[in-house]
């Protein structure tokens, strides 16, 4: 076990957390399952696989049915303690045989995504099942082949249809439709575990948007922190939908990414209060993370032109909302201050890449109460 990972085990267990698995690893068992089943007439139930960093976990069929040119296997995905819109969800997998020479043939089945637009790592027109899963497949697949004494050389010659139950209505309340994944889930995993709380899903979701919106020849992006920053940035610059970022609370993950791959401008929207944190230098604005530092925004106040009293005050306000309307109320532009500080700490993380930055930060309203040119 590698040192991160003890670190991991070691919180989750400090947390009481349990961690689940992907829609990948549930896929691959059960691919597994139906080709066993397919080649012995006998489903293992449980069964078990090899996951990419050694783990073999056990699965329950939840499902099973089986004719004479193929067998399908029902795994549900159990996300443990983690707040994934896919646990409790039907992974299915049906395995038929395909004539010799033709290896491992992947198809969409009702519920799991295909893949509409350029940027991503599969090709437009594939299912959205994801090079790594589709990678345990093809391993598992092999390995039960040379079980009943094929070839240990030969590519098995079969087809795996994965379908998730209610994948297309689950789909909906994630960002495949706006990276051009229409029809269901994508099957995803590198590990084939799932970290509760570990927000990878949607920090790889911010990646992926930034591949699409490149891919379609975006010079202009937007990360954005909630649907009413989206609406405030569509309204401002007219960006189509494949540039909206919903960056959430994961400002960092947004810039470092550009950083590497680098759109022409990138502009920031969210809430006052919450990019207020970004120009303190937090990159991670959850409200578990990092705190509204109402003597940083004085600092900024009183750079603005507030007199000693206003500075004191905003520094005892409840909140950075009370901050701002006692600026606002004596024409002090600390929703601008704040704006431009945000866009300087933004262009620190991005290191010099040639990307120009701009910040607008809104009320809850939605309305603009302050916001920074674009710089480089």
């Amino acid at each position: 076990m590698s040192e991160a990972e003890g670190g991991r085990s070691a919180q989750l267990k400090h947390t009481g957390l349990r961690s689940g698995w992907t829609t990948g690893a549930c896929a691959t068992a059960a691919t597994t399952a139906a080709y066993t089943a397919l080649l012995t007439g006998d489903f293992p139930d449980p069964v078990t696989i090899t996951l990419p960093k050694g783990q073999t976990p056990a699965f329950a069929l939840a499902a099973e049915e089986r004719g004479d040119a193929y067998a399908m296997a029902g795994i549900v995905k159990d996300a443990g303690d983690d707040p994934d819109v896919t646990h409790g969800a039907l992974v299915r997998s049906t395995v038929r045989r395909l004539p010799p020479g033709s290896g491992v043939v992947f198809r969409a089945g009702p519920g799991v995504g295909t893949v509409t637009r350029p940027g991503l790592p599969l090709d437009v027109g594939e299912p959205a099942i994801n090079p790594v899963p589709r990678q345990l497949m093809r391993d598992h697949v092999a390995l039960v082949a040379r079980s009943v004494g094929a070839d240990p050389d030969a590519v098995p010659d079969v087809e795996i249809t994965v379908s998730v139950d209610h994948g297309e209505e689950i789909a909906r309340s994630t960002w495949n439709p706006r990276l051009g994944i229409l029809g269901g889930l994508s099957i995803l995993g590198t590990t084939g575990v799932v970290v509760p709380y570990s927000c990878s899903a949607w920090i790889d979701s911010i990646r992926r948007g930034v591949d699409v919106a490149r891919a379609a020849g975006r010079t202009h992006v937007a990360g954005c922190t909630g649907s009413t920053s989206e609406k405030t940035v569509v309204r401002e610059h007219g960006l189509p939908e494949d540039a909206l970022l919903d960056m959430g609370d994961f400002a960092g993950a947004v810039l470092k990414y550009v950083r590497r791959h680098p759109v022409d401008r990138l502009t920031i929207c969210g809430g006052f209060a919450k990019l207020s944190k970004l120009a303190a230098g937090h990159l991670d604005l959850h409200s578990a993370r990092s705190q509204v530092d109402k003597g940083f925004l004085a600092e900024l106040a009183v750079r603005g032109g507030a007199s000693e009293p206003l500075a004191a005050q905003v520094a005892a306000a409840n909140t950075g909302l009370e901050a701002l309307r006692l600026c606002e109320a004596a024409g002090v532009p600390l929703g601008d201050l704040v704006a431009a500080t945000a866009r300087d700490e933004a262009l620190a993380v991005l290191r010099g890449a040639p990307v120009a930055v701009d910040v607008i930060c809104i009320d809850r309203a939605g309305d603009v109460v302050g916001r920074s040119s674009p710089a480089q």
